[in-house]
């Protein structure tokens, strides 16, 4: 029975695609019609004169009207697969295919202390123990601020977070800036790190989120940094700021159009910056939105997620998601729930970079203990999505026959060598009740506190060259000039 022919391995379940190509053609057709007939303000007078000169049209009203060809020109020039490395140069994330990377968010207000248990104004240390917390986790693929610090002098808040994240974790990091000076500085840190701007170019480890005003209005800042990450060659992501039926119509079909449009507005800039610009593709316009009746954040809400990456998707671009998170007000059952099906969205989906794990209330508060139960989660996602390895040692027929209908596989070498592969978590408590009660009566929330401290207690991040960590405090103290 040895000489079995069928030897190959199944492929993860197919990406979940909710839109026939009828709708995203319908869907793009939408978007090339707003940009086509309403047009894109940008507030800065490069991207103007760059969009004129790629046969764009300034309107009276101080729009740019961008032809359909040059959408289609932009989207075959941006490339279809990016690698990011970690700190050490090694490549590490993939942006392609079936891969999806995982992350927390940034600049939250206010941390869930673990310690305490109670809700407070984020510092620096916060900002510190996430990145260490990030870089343990071994679900975690990249590492954003998490929270903003508050004990720092706001307009050196980014520098310091930049630094922070920059010593305390290898793993590749997206950074946010509130000002072009401080992306800047960002940059000039992570050349300090690499070795120089063309080893950061040629390795890069870090890329930012770039928040734009809306779909239709690119405010100054977000245009500056797209057209210095396009000078440097160095990967972004670009994000229309939407909420369905605030700045976009009410209806998803209509809110994802408008975004889509938005971010294909800047796609065309970055490509006539520099043809080949590294452009991580955001079209979050479905789930951005507020509850009406209370005004406050729906933010894992299901309406109008499964079609979040569809556009993107359909372009062949990588692509940026939000799951992890949760509207709940503390690390309950609603955290719990929300954070694993918006992860699993997303997955299915096909979103590359899944960012805001760990984030509570709609993004105002983060929380180590949800982000280490995310971390375990997406664990249980990736086994869950494995490929299936059909061989001749996996379908074991000769055992089979040797064991036939009266034995029992428990003392087989073949189960030795095959016990230890199924998932395990280091959360999830799967003894009997006695074993369980005896050891305390532990909950999730226990555990995962138990782990985000003893992670903090023993984890450390290899330190960088005394001189590499006095140039980064250099450059960071720079920022209050």
């Amino acid at each position: 029975m040895s000489n079995l022919r069928t030897n190959y391995s199944a492929r993860l379940a197919p990406l979940y695609q909710p839109l026939s190509e009828d709708q995203l053609r319908e869907l793009h057709s939408a978007s090339l019609e707003i940009l086509e007939r309403v047009g894109v303000r940008f507030y800065e007078e490069e991207a103007v004169q760059l969009m004129k000169q790629g046969g764009c049209t300034l309107g009276e009203n101080g729009c740019i009207h961008i032809p359909a060809w040059r959408v289609e020109w932009a989207l075959r020039c941006a490339p279809k697969r990016q690698v990011m490395c970690d700190r050490d140069g090694n490549r590490v994330l993939y942006l392609e295919g079936r891969n999806s990377y995982f992350g927390p968010g940034s600049d939250c207000l206010h941390i869930l202390d673990h310690r305490t248990g109670k809700r407070r104004q984020a510092v620096l240390q916060d900002v510190i123990d996430g990145a260490i917390v990030c870089d343990a986790l071994p679900n975690i693929d990249f590492v954003m601020s998490m929270f903003f610090p508050w004990d720092v002098e706001q307009r050196l808040a980014n520098y310091r977070q930049m630094e922070a994240m920059l010593v305390h974790t290898r793993k590749p990091i997206v950074f946010v800036t509130e000002t072009f000076e401080a992306s800047v500085a960002a940059i000039e840190m992570g050349e300090a790190v690499a070795g120089g701007p063309e080893m950061l170019r040629t390795h890069p480890f870090i890329a930012c989120y770039v928040n734009v005003t809306t779909p239709l209005r690119h405010n100054a800042e977000a245009l500056k940094k797209l057209l210095f990450f396009c000078e440097k060659g160095l990967p972004f992501v670009y994000v229309p700021a939407v909420r369905r039926g605030i700045t976009s119509p009410m209806t998803i079909a209509g809110s994802i159009a408008l975004n889509n449009a938005g971010g294909l507005a800047g796609l065309v800039l970055s490509q006539l910056k520099r043809e080949g610009t590294p452009f991580i593709y955001c079209a979050g316009g479905a789930v951005q939105i507020i509850d009406m009746r209370t005004m406050g954040s729906a933010y894992a809400a299901p309406d109008g997620r499964l079609y979040e990456g569809a556009l993107p998707a359909y372009y062949g671009l990588p692509r940026w998601g939000l799951a992890g998170c949760s509207d709940s007000k503390t690390v309950d059952e609603q955290a719990a729930i929300e954070g694993a099906l918006t992860l699993m969205v997303d997955v299915q989906n096909g979103c590359h970079l899944i960012h805001d794990l760990g984030y509570l209330e709609g993004g105002l508060s983060g929380s180590l203990e949800l982000l280490a139960i995310c971390d375990d989660t997406v664990g249980w996602i990736k086994r869950l999505l494995q490929a299936l390895e059909i061989t001749a040692e996996t379908l074991a027929l000769d055992l089979i026959a040797q064991i036939g209908p009266d034995g029992q596989y428990l003392d087989q070498e073949h189960t030795t060598r095959h016990v230890r592969e199924d998932w395990a978590s280091t959360l999830v408590d799967r003894r009997i009740w006695e074993n369980w009660s005896a050891s305390g009566e532990s909950t999730m929330r226990q555990r995962a506190n138990h782990k985000v401290s003893d992670i903090l207690e023993t984890h450390r991040v290899p330190e960088l060259p005394k001189k590499t960590r006095e140039r980064l405090a250099e450059i960071a103290e720079a920022g209050s000039g």
